[in-house]
This record gives C-alpha cells, structure tokens and sequence, in this order.
C-alpha cells in the first residue's frame, strides 16, 4: 500500500513539473529571464527593485548610500519608485546642461560662472570679488555722471548671470556759470559736464592776460577763469595796509587790513575821465591794545602804556582783588580811578603782603581790559609796643600792647631768656637755632614761651619763669644769683619763607637771698646807730637847756 501511494505521488510530480508555466508566476515588477545554463526560466526583479522575482520586489532607494556616492560630488539625489535622479546644488549646474540627470554618462555637477559683468548705462565697473556664484560687483557712475539713487552692486546668480544693479547716474549739470570780477558771460555750449562758456572783459576794462573760458567739471562745479581784467586806468590804485573791497571799472572802495584801522581820510579811489585814477586818502594804522606793557614794580605799584591816536583823556579802572592760601575766608577786593592823557602811568595800590592779587586795568572809552597777576611777599614784622624794665625779683610780669594785622594767622612771638654775662651780640635772624629751642644744662640761652599771636588781644601780661608751658616750651623759673635779658622776638613765617624783629623786653637782676639778708642787717644795724646818735645827741640837748 505504502509503495502504491509512492509511486502515485512521483508520478504526479512529474506530470506537474512539466506543466507548470515559470513566466506567469513572476511578480509584476519583475522579468521572466533564461537561465545562465539554458536549463530553464526564472524571475527576476527589475532595475530600481529587490525582492525573489515572484511573490515580492520592493523599491530599492539608491540614495541611502549618499549622493556623493551614487550622484558626485556637489550634488542632491532624489529617489523615485524604481529609479532616482540627480541635481546639482546651488551655485554648481550639470555638465550636461540639463536640470535633472543620472552620472551613468558621465555627467557630473560644475560650479557656476557669470563671466564678467557687463556695466549698465552710464556706469563703469569699479570691482569685483570673482565670477563665480556669489560674488559681488561694484559698479560707480561714469565720470560725468552722479550717482543719483539705487544699489550700486550686482551679484552672480545660481543661474550663471549678474543680478541687474538698480544706480541711477545722472548726467552732471553745473548750472549757470557765474562770472569772475570785472568779467562779462560771452557764450556757453551747455551746463553739463564738459560744456564750455566763454568770458569777455566789462566795459571799461582791457584782456590783460589769462585764460578766457571754464568748463563744467565732473564735481558739477566750473573752473575759475584765470582772465585778468585791469580797468583803462591801469592797476587798482595801491594803499599801505589796505585791501580792496568792492570794484568795477571806475570805482574801487578800499578798507584797512586785519590788525589795522582807517584813521581819517577816503576810502575810495575813482577812475578820472583823463584816465589816472584820483587815489584815496585813506590812512591804516596798526590796532594796538589801549593797555599795553603792563608790568608791576616795587611789588606794590603797575606800570603800563597808554595807546592813544589823539590826545584824549581816558579814564582808567583799577580793580585787584587778592586772596590768600592760608586764610581762605579772606579777600582783598578793592577799586581806584584815575583819569589821564599820558602815555605813560603808573600807579601804587597798597597792596597787602603774603597775598595773591588779580589785578584788571579797563580803559573805560575804549572797553578794553588787560589783567595782570602778582604775589607779594613776607615782611618783617613789627614788634609790639613794650616798657622795657629792670626787675629785682625772680618771676617779673612783663607787658606788651599790639594792634590787629592781617598776617596775624601765621604770626607768632617767642620769649627768649639769655644770661647776661654771656651775652655779647644777639643774631635776631637766627634766633630760632635748635640749641635754643629748650633750655638745657649745657644751653644758657633758652626760649621759655611761644605764643600765637591769633590769640592775643590787644595787650598781654606774661611772667617769666611761672613754671607753666607755653606753645610746647617750658617757662623754667629763674636761678637766682644771676642776671638776665628777656627778648621778644615777632615772627612771621610761611611755607619755606621767614621773617623777624627783635626788641628788648626786661632786665631782670639775679641778687641771692643771703646777700639780701646780709644787706638789710647792715642797713638795719646802720639805722639803729643813726637811731643812737641821734637820740643821745638830743638828751644832750635838752640836758644843756635845762
């Protein structure tokens, strides 16, 4: 049975094979080919597609490989149902000349070229960055022309040619042509660029020399003619210092110069029927200031110069004010007239010392003002008023009077103690050496005070030798037994510069405490003797005239 069923089902295979029709069962999208050994047909899919041949064939994309690959270099592949093509990007065109293509001939993308730019009406190329996609043209305006409006660039398409640009250049008009002096217009051949007009002298004047004509340049401007014209009475007449102001053929006006001014006379010329010219009279003179080599002297008074043309009185302004470092609420201002027809002047004002002034002189007529500055300098001060005395004991009060001054702030008075036996000359101007700054052992002279002055009144007692400090000294008490000078130095000082005046103040007598004992037991021992005497010689007496 089971040898039956064999043998049925091998028959029946063969009887199929041999009936079965390859072609008609490829798919749709497949080829029905001979086989490569003639033993048969088979499908295959066709180009664009994989699959068996029979129940399947599917696009194939050719562009997942990657467009360089399949399409070149510089190119976009694009995938169709059973194919592709290819396209070049922007700026590159196939060598073909075709927009689409497959590279199976060879065709390949190039990049795009514009070649040279061609110019527009009325401009001229000026540069340009390449030929090639992108680059740029710049273009100006042929020369008589102007660039009115619109862009002057053009730039290389993807399509291979310049964009247009969108200038407008405008011929160049210079307008009427205007006529030199003493110059008439004879004709013109037009007012734009290169036109030319012609000029003639006005009447009463000759051609003496030059060029005639101007032209109308590409900055839209005539050229000057360079024709001169000179009157029948020959050259404009010459005045010193002068120019001219205005002219025709037979009247000229003249006016000073700068840094000159007309003084008296015409200032005008005229041409004559004989053909001489009758000259102006004019006269220019130098302008100088009305104040004029302003200097100070004497630290106290101005000099200065009086520029005048005519002997008149002026009248002067003398203003100053003056300020100082030191003392910043202070100010100086004062004023003083003076009225004079010299040409010379001068003026002292008093001025304050260790001050800083501006003075201003103003010619009042002429409104003029010259400013002129100065500092003035330190002075000796004055020493207060004092009563010299000589004292007997060991601690004296002295006193002073002084009166206010304005250098009071930066003043002072020292107090110098000096024995008298070792003094022979006292240098007021080097008083203040270091060695008598303190009294010490081995220093005899001594300053024993110092005192600001701001903080005196008007009058001031002071004891010597109280003990007490004054300004940083010690007033030390005095040794008795000795002699001594007391000295009162003033003193004024700013910055590096210093001033003083010394003056005897006291003498002050040093007697020791036992020789004055000694002294009043002999005074006293003489008066009891005197006493004795007399009193007997009046018992006596009265004895006698009883």
């Amino acid at each position: 049975m089971t040898r039956t069923m064999i043998a049925i089902f091998l028959l029946c295979a063969i009887t199929g094979v041999q009936t079965l029709d390859v072609c008609a069962s490829c798919h749709v999208n497949a080829t029905c080919d001979d086989k490569p050994d003639g033993s048969g047909k088979v499908c295959n899919c066709m180009y664009g597609f994989v699959g068996n041949g029979r129940t399947f064939c599917q696009d194939k994309d050719e562009c997942q490989i990657g467009a360089s690959k399949i399409c070149g270099q510089h190119t976009i592949c694009h995938n169709t149902y059973g194919s592709y093509y290819c396209t070049c990007l922007s700026g590159y065109t196939p060598s073909n000349d075709m927009g689409v293509f497959i590279p199976n001939d060879g065709t390949h993308c190039r990049e795009v070229d514009c070649g040279q730019p061609s110019t527009e009406e009325d401009t001229v190329l000026l540069s340009k960055t390449g030929t090639t996609y992108g680059s740029v043209a710049t273009f100006v305006c042929d020369e008589g022309f102007f660039w009115a409006n619109g862009d002057n660039t053009s730039v290389c398409g993807a399509d291979g040619l310049w964009t247009r640009t969108s200038m407008v250049c405008e011929e160049v008009d210079c307008g009427q042509p205007s006529t030199e002096e003493d110059t008439v217009l004879l004709s013109k051949t037009g007012t734009t660029y290169g036109s030319v007009a012609t000029f003639v002298c006005d009447e009463g004047f000759f051609w003496a020399n030059g060029d005639n004509t101007s032209v109308c340049g590409a900055d839209g401007l005539w050229t000057r003619t360079s024709m001169v014209c000179e009157a029948k009475c020959g050259p404009v007449p010459f005045l010193a210092n002068s120019e001219v102001v205005w002219h025709n053929r037979s009247v000229v006006i003249h006016r000073c110069v700068e840094g000159y001014h007309s003084w008296r006379g015409s200032s005008l010329s005229v041409c004559g029927i004989s053909g001489v010219w009758e000259k102006a009279t004019l006269k220019c003179i130098e302008i100088k200031p009305p104040i004029d080599h302003l200097y100070v002297f004497n630290e106290n008074c101005v000099h200065w110069k009086a520029e005048k043309y005519e002997e008149d009185m002026e009248v002067y302004k003398v203003t100053y004010v003056g300020s100082r470092d030191y003392q910043r609420s202070f100010q100086d201002r004062r004023n003083k007239f003076l009225s004079s027809k010299a040409g010379q002047l001068e003026l002292c004002l008093n001025l304050l010392p260790v001050t800083n002034y501006s003075i201003s002189i103003t010619a009042v007529s002429a409104r003029f003002t010259a400013i002129i500055t100065t500092n003035t300098s330190l002075p000796v001060p004055s020493a207060p008023v004092v009563h010299y005395k000589e004292f007997e004991t060991a601690i004296p009060t002295l006193w002073l009077r002084r009166s206010a001054n304005t250098l009071d702030p930066i003043s002072l008075y020292q107090v110098f103690v000096l024995p008298v036996e070792k003094v022979m000359v006292f240098d007021c101007s080097s008083a203040g050496h270091q060695d008598l700054l303190n009294k010490s052992k081995s220093s005899s002279e001594y300053i024993t005070a110092q005192i600001l002055v701001k903080h005196i009144g008007s009058e001031m007692n002071f004891t010597v030798g109280d003990g007490f400090h004054y300004g940083g000294f010690y007033n030390a008490p005095l040794e008795n037994g000795k002699n001594y000078y007391v000295i009162l130095r003033a003193v004024t000082q700013w910055k590096t510069a210093l001033k003083s005046s010394c003056i005897l103040w006291a003498k002050v007598g040093g007697t020791s405490y036992a020789l004055r004992v000694s002294l009043l037991s002999a005074v006293a021992s003489v008066g009891l003797v005197a006493l004795a005497i007399w009193g007997g010689y009046n018992c006596i007496w009265f004895f006698k005239r009883t």
